[in-house]
């Protein structure tokens, strides 16, 4: 099994005005000259938690990751009924990702997404292709109705007592068929009594969705407020508007992605998001690895492995097989003598990966220039990096519950 790497701290980090009243949160951690990569988190609303730094080797990534609206530490916080979510949608974080690529002064970026950060990736990189150097999705969403309806009614089918909970928490709303809008607007209520009831509903049915993985515990998040009324706010509010995407539409624009390398990492157990979902994916995407492996949803090692083994080979020529930071050991410490490959379950019979982080003759509009692959096989030369001129500065603390959350958590 690959470790992940260390746990780090940013060496920078921000907020970002988006427009709309909106900041985001923002940070970049590793080498400030490394290849960077823009890490989506899941929910929506989840916002991203220091695990996430994990996947990437610090001597190689510029890594940087964002709260999206009204998540994390984004302001204004989603918690607050006060908070609009009006300008809260697919689109707008689409546009905050290429505001802060503008910002961080980055030409083209490695795409990492999770769970509902799988559907934001692939909504970025069918508009912006030419920004996009590789893309790496773990428990692959599309957030078609099909896939929401499923997620909150017929997976209920395997938990018939949550299910039957869930349901009744939102009889309040007087609809039973479309559970999705009614605690949509349960959570708009003018009662704090009844949005609270509702949010703690709510979690209680993600949490149940996941709990038959290997090692399964409750998110200690739900238990924190804040967190359980802005996750419950942002998610109902994206998927009772479907996410505002035209049904199928990412599957219809995969060819958008054509000449972009990636690599899909699903759980054959995933209950909530069925492996189909990244098999369709990957048979429209010719240039995309599907790996299915054994865990759910929350992914476990075999989920590990290929996400490391995925930005691993990306890295290039900053690559772990010569970095300090490999095999989760810091300089000094032993190494491991190889990392184990793992195999792959190709939809084409492509197998090559980007291994240049801003070839030259990239065009936003047009065609992203020429690229240079690296096969499988293929070694890594060792390039010095700027790790050691980098000062950590430590960011506004995450939530306790965010923090307590450090794993492979991929809601």
């Amino acid at each position: 099994m690959a470790d992940r790497y260390p746990e780090i701290e940013p060496y920078e980090h921000g907020m970002l005005g988006v427009g709309d009243g909106q900041s985001v949160y923002w940070e970049a951690c590793g080498n400030p000259d490394g290849k960077p990569v823009v890490v989506l988190h899941g929910g929506p609303g989840s916002g991203c938690i220091p695990g996430f730094r994990r996947y990437f080797d610090p001597g190689a990534y510029r890594i940087v990751l964002f709260d999206q609206r009204g998540a994390g530490r984004s302001l204004p916080h989603a918690s607050d009924p006060a908070t609009g979510l009006h300008a809260n949608t697919t689109h707008h974080l689409i546009a905050d990702i290429e505001l802060l690529r503008e910002h961080l002064r980055v030409d083209r970026w490695l795409v990492w997404g999770i769970s509902w950060g799988s559907t934001l990736a692939l909504g970025y990189a069918e508009r912006h292709p030419g920004r996009v150097i590789g893309i790496v999705l773990a428990s692959v969403t599309m957030t078609r109705p099909a896939d929401i309806d499923w997620l909150y009614h017929g997976v209920g089918r395997f938990f018939p007592e949550e299910w039957t909970r869930f349901r009744a928490g939102a009889a309040a709303a007087g609809d039973g068929m479309d559970l999705v809008a009614a605690y949509y607007r349960l959570l708009h209520d003018a009662d704090p009594a009844v949005r609270e009831r509702a949010a703690r509903d709510w979690c209680a049915w993600e949490d149940a969705v996941v709990s038959l993985e290997e090692g399964h515990q409750p998110s200690p998040r739900y238990s924190d407020p804040r967190f359980r009324m802005a996750f419950a706010r942002i998610v109902t509010h994206y998927f009772h508007h479907r996410a505002w995407l035209e049904d199928g539409q990412l599957l219809r624009d995969a060819g958008r992605l054509a000449g972009i390398p990636g690599v899909l990492v699903h759980g054959r157990l995933d209950l909530g998001g069925p492996p189909d979902v990244a098999w369709q994916l990957a048979r429209a995407w010719p240039d995309a690895e599907l790996h299915l492996v054994g865990g759910g949803h929350t992914g476990g090692p075999d989920m590990t492995d290929r996400l490391i083994a995925a930005t691993d080979r990306s890295a290039g020529d900053f690559g772990r097989s010569s970095s300090p930071y490999r095999g989760g050991a810091w300089p000094g410490s032993s190494r491991r003598a190889s990392m184990r490959r793992v195999g792959l379950c190709r939809m084409s019979g492509r197998s090559s990966w980007l291994s240049t982080a801003n070839p030259a003759g990239s065009s936003e509009a047009g065609s992203p220039g020429p690229r240079h692959h690296r096969g499988h096989s293929s070694g890594f030369t060792r390039r010095a990096s700027a790790v050691s001129a980098c000062q950590p500065s430590r960011p506004p603390a995450a939530t306790p519950s965010a923090a307590a959350a450090n794993t492979a958590a991929s809601q």
